[in-house]
């Protein structure tokens, strides 16, 4: 059936890609950074936080369009782009991968922050008494208390990606094979009238989305509770 076509693999294939290397940008950018912003106090980290959460509030399309114009060949993502032949990141893969990272990374940031703050001051202040640095800091006291929340963040972000639509619409083009994403189909499908092929790939991410919020549940039970 239609549903089942190579186009539709093809495009399951590149969302999965897209995901993968979403969350894992996400994770190795956004671990340190929710460290950062849990143990600053300065007014440069309260204004890197408010920018960070923008995408909770903006729509997406509007998040895509600015994104968009940064990296079009106007901006400094066309800039970057010459330096291998190219007049612009818009339309391409690395593109929607810049798109889908800034969409994600308050959903990512945040619990990550959240999980940092919770750990209080007490082991940082054993760790300083025998000289950490800030990086020692974070690699052996903030990652592995956190290591539930940077688990949740990451299934939490590779979810987000899955479904992403309107910051990839905006930033990709929507070209099959590049940067045509799985959603897609579904505003495909429904504008041709093919209810049908739309309700198969709309029922696979709704039953992703149930798989995902189950996973999160039995990490909660399984999480240890801090005490206050």
């Amino acid at each position: 059936m239609d549903a089942l076509s190579p186009e539709i693999w093809q495009s399951v294939a590149l969302t999965i890609e897209l995901a993968s290397v979403t969350t894992t940008i996400l994770l190795v950018v956004g671990a340190p950074l929710a460290w950062w912003l849990a143990r600053s106090k300065t007014v440069l980290s309260q204004a890197v936080a408010t920018i960070v959460a923008l995408p909770l509030v903006l729509p997406p399309t509007a998040l895509g369009f600015c994104v968009l114009v940064l990296l079009g060949p106007n901006g400094p993502g066309g800039l970057l782009a010459s330096f291998w032949g190219e007049h612009t990141l818009a339309f391409t893969f690395a593109g929607i991968v810049i798109g889908s990272v800034l969409s994600a990374l308050p959903l990512v940031v945040q619990p990550i922050r959240n999980a940092f703050v919770a750990t209080g001051e007490l082991p940082l202040d054993v760790v300083a008494s025998q000289r950490g640095s800030a990086l020692y800091d974070f690699i052996t006291i903030g990652l592995p208390l956190a290591r539930f929340e940077l688990f949740k963040a990451g299934v939490v972000g590779f979810a987000h990606t899955i479904g992403t639509f309107g910051v990839v619409m905006m930033i990709g083009g929507n070209i099959p094979g590049h940067t045509k994403v799985l959603s897609a189909y579904v505003i495909d499908y429904v504008q041709a009238s093919r209810w049908r092929e739309a309700s198969w790939v709309a029922g696979g991410m709704v039953m992703f989305a149930i798989a995902v919020i189950l996973t999160l549940t039995l990490i909660d039970k399984r999480c240890p509770r801090r005490s206050t």
